[in-house]
């Protein structure tokens, strides 16, 4: 028998319930199973009305159709009961937090506060009986020769995790049990298909981590001043909504990349979100520019000047994250180079008066030609130089007529003759405009890292 304390009783659960998500679906079945360490020393088995709809794919799993639950009580009936099963107890299932922020959810729609601690019998498995080919309870059930009756039945997994989580007890010999049990342990926080070993290897430093599922897809790419810190803070709480159980659930594997600064973390994080495109961010997919400046001849020879959306698909001169810094440039333009407002479309706040008479395409055409040059030259070619991954190295930032020319890490002992040279040893990066307001700020904010042509490297 592994280590274990006679004051610590266990509250071993399985739920039945209509969806995957606590808020939006509700549960059909519970059953508890108490343990003392030794044994089973207390049952409570019941089917519950969700007072919702059954979908037909979960009467096909379970069994458990809407007549069956149609007398039965409500949660609401049974949650004093429930609750006094389980507090005080260890919070044991197969996959805890799924059952768990269930119960923690009706509970305190009931009135109930339910705070106790948890123990994953996926992840115990997982350290006591490592390399097996599924954690899944079926499959390890017949691993490890538990038999398992009434499957996908609240009453039967219940039994099936029970007789699991005494034989896992009397395996663990280098107590495991107890490790996760320890108020500090991350274990009960992490998801059930992440390897402990991946979390606790995070370095505390600046980078961009990614959370992977089965096949090792991206579905999620952060930034962090500290990876570990952030990385911990995905899996506190028991927030019950939809997306954060799906997320959980299908994260089994996280990499990383160091960076030297915040601000090469949140370039990164950018650019590989918009290489990527994973389904779980959402935040920086709104920073895709909206706005284009295109520029193109008409069938009379005429260089025409016009805003519209943005689309990969066409060449543009210019981009932007909004409408109105469209327009307000294309203003600047007309008024900076004598620009006739006819042949330049766009939708703005104020409108221009037209001239009696047009140039003909030569003249005009100089005259465009002469704003988009300046737009084109006119715009900053600077570099950031600052701290590397280490102390061997300095991080650098080239952005060329306003636009990002790319980034990446320079060794201390690199032989650069000037710092143009610096631009060929850098990763090019196509960038948009939420970079680019990265930068910038970053350049007003830290002028002593700045490189300008005809400077020397900042120090």
């Amino acid at each position: 028998m592994g280590q274990h304390s006679e004051n610590i009783r266990y509250a071993i659960v399985d739920i039945e319930t209509t969806g995957g998500y606590a808020t939006g679906s509700g549960i059909t079945e519970v059953a508890i199973r108490i343990h003392d360490g030794q044994q089973v020393i207390e049952r409570f088995d019941s089917l519950i009305n969700p007072q919702q709809p059954i979908p037909l794919y979960i009467q096909a799993m379970t069994g458990i159709t809407p007549d069956m639950v149609a007398d039965s009580p409500s949660f609401n009936e049974l949650a004093p009961q429930i609750f006094s099963l389980l507090d005080g107890c260890v919070f044991v299932a197969h996959n805890v937090n799924f059952d768990y922020s269930f119960l923690k959810h009706y509970l305190e729609l009931a009135g109930f506060s339910l705070a106790v601690p948890k123990l994953c019998t996926v992840r115990l498995s997982r350290k006591i009986r490592p390399g097996l080919p599924s954690y899944s309870l079926g499959r390890l059930c017949d691993a490890l020769g538990i038999p398992i009756r009434n499957r996908h039945r609240a009453g039967g997994d219940a039994e099936a995790t029970a007789i699991l989580f005494g034989k896992l007890m009397e395996w663990d010999a280098q107590g495991n049990l107890t490790e996760m049990l320890k108020k500090k342990s991350k274990h009960q926080q992490l998801p059930p298909n992440l390897p402990k070993d991946q979390f606790d290897t995070l370095p505390q430093s600046p980078g961009v981590y990614y959370f992977r599922d089965r096949g090792g897809k991206i579905i999620y790419v952060g930034k962090a001043n500290n990876i570990y810190s952030r990385v911990a803070q995905h899996f506190t709480g028991h927030n019950p909504n939809p997306q954060r159980q799906h997320f959980l659930r299908n994260i089994h594997s996280i990499t990383y990349e160091r960076c030297g600064t915040e601000l090469m973390a949140l370039l990164l994080e950018a650019a590989e979100i918009k290489r990527h495109w994973p389904a779980y961010n959402r935040s920086l997919k709104r920073f895709e520019p909206k706005y284009a400046l295109y520029a193109y001849e008409d069938h009379a020879g005429y260089l025409r000047l016009a805003i519209g959306k943005h689309s990969r698909n066409h060449q543009h001169t210019h981009l932007f994250h909004n409408q109105l810094d469209a327009v307000n440039l294309l203003h600047q333009l007309i008024d900076k180079f004598d620009l006739h407002p006819q042949y330049c479309t766009f939708s703005g706040p104020r409108p221009l008066a037209g001239k009696p008479a047009v140039d003909p395409p030569e003249i005009h055409n100089q005259r465009v030609q002469r704003a988009l040059d300046y737009l084109a030259n006119e715009l900053p070619t600077f570099a950031i130089f600052d701290k590397g991954r280490d102390e061997t190295e300095v991080s650098c930032v080239w952005v060329e007529n306003g636009k990002l020319h790319g980034m990446g890490y320079i060794s201390q002992f690199a032989d650069i003759g000037s710092p143009e040279a610096a631009k060929e040893m850098l990763t090019p990066y196509i960038s948009n405009r939420y970079m680019m307001q990265l930068i910038f700020h970053y350049a007003q904010k830290h002028p002593a890292k700045i490189w300008r042509p005809g400077g020397d490297i900042p120090r």
